[in-house]
């Protein structure tokens, strides 16, 4: 065992091996673990979507080690590109460029621009290095549910023979990069993470939009992952729950199980209802929350209430819009 937290040299290269054939590996990052396959692969890609069920028109994130390999496969890359590179990657940013002719359609549901992120994990970043080239991430789960961020979650969605799941302990983000597009004018912030779209703003000088450009039709490529109405969502029914409203709510399903996820340290129910405690501060709720989602899905209740959050703060309504999608019925 080694500095990349679990995955030594051999089962990296027995993840390349299976990269190299256009198989599937499941790889840990700092926000949640991803379905990697080499993205030059149009096959290999295919096999990603076919494993998660994931809609073709949906896109997928392009993990590269560097700069440099973004360059390589954008068809172009616009000075905002290598500004926000050296502010925040690695990390949890994703940069949407034009598409390179090396980059099969698939990968970007059939649209013309590609979205790049550079992944802030030991682990992540040797595969990329040891595999030489770019390897499409989604989330190492099936479409629209919770996100994993252990291995274990990703052993209990996959078989393994289908999937070689790389091991890098608890992603310690929790949720998905925030993704910015510099194909529009000025700057759009298509999805929420932990970089704030005032942070991308000051790293380009000048001021970025929010919130995706509406799609012309439902059969358009979507502009970025993670945009579905209903997206991130536990198995059983969930709901977004005001902190006044909660009693009345567990009053209304006696004799059913409700878990409630909850920052209230002193809240106390009554049995067959089960409480999970989040963390208080936003990094440590964000890190928490996917986990917490599965976990309150084991428990199979007839609900899962959530505490809705209603503090101020970028990374708070990253957790909100996260919140929202999980709970769209």
């Amino acid at each position: 065992m080694n500095a990349r937290a679990g995955a030594d040299d051999a089962s990296i290269a027995r993840a390349v091996d299976r990269l190299r054939a256009g198989g599937l590996v499941a790889f840990p990052t700092e926000t949640v673990y991803g379905l990697g396959a080499d993205a030059r692969d149009e096959h290999a890609v295919r096999r990603v979507f076919e494993a998660k069920g994931r809609p073709a028109r949906n896109p997928l994130i392009v993990h590269v080690d560097s700069e440099a390999m973004a360059r390589s496969i954008a068809g172009a890359w616009p000075p905002g590109a290598s500004a926000l590179a050296r502010r925040f990657w690695p990390g949890p940013l994703t940069i949407v460029v034009p598409r390179g002719p090396t980059v099969p359609l698939i990968v970007t549901g059939g649209g013309e621009t590609v979205a790049l992120r550079c992944p802030d994990h030991p682990v992540a970043l040797a595969l990329i290095r040891a595999f030489g080239g770019p390897i499409v991430g989604p989330s190492a789960n099936p479409s629209g549910a919770v996100s994993p961020t252990t291995s274990a979650r990703v052993r209990g969605a996959f078989p393994a023979d289908q999937v070689l799941v790389l091991e890098g302990g608890p992603c310690r983000a929790g949720i998905e990069s925030t993704v910015v597009s510099l194909v529009d004018r000025p700057a759009r912030v298509l999805r929420r993470g932990a970089i704030a779209p005032e942070d991308i703003a000051a790293a380009l000088g000048g001021a970025v939009d929010e919130g995706p450009a509406p799609v012309p039709c439902p059969e358009s490529p979507l502009p970025a992952p993670g945009l579905l109405d209903r997206h991130y969502a536990p198995r059983a029914p969930a709901r977004l729950v005001e902190p006044g409203g909660l009693h009345a709510l567990l009053g209304a399903h006696r004799g059913a199980t409700v878990v409630v996820l909850t920052r209230d340290g002193s809240l106390v129910v009554a049995p067959p209802h089960r409480v999970i405690r989040m963390p208080p501060d936003a990094p440590g709720y964000a890190a928490r929350l996917y986990e917490a989602l599965h976990e309150a899905d084991d428990l199979r209740p007839a609900l899962i209430a959530i505490q809705r959050p209603d503090d101020q703060g970028p990374l708070w309504d990253a957790v909100r819009d996260r919140l929202r999608r999980a709970t769209t019925h």
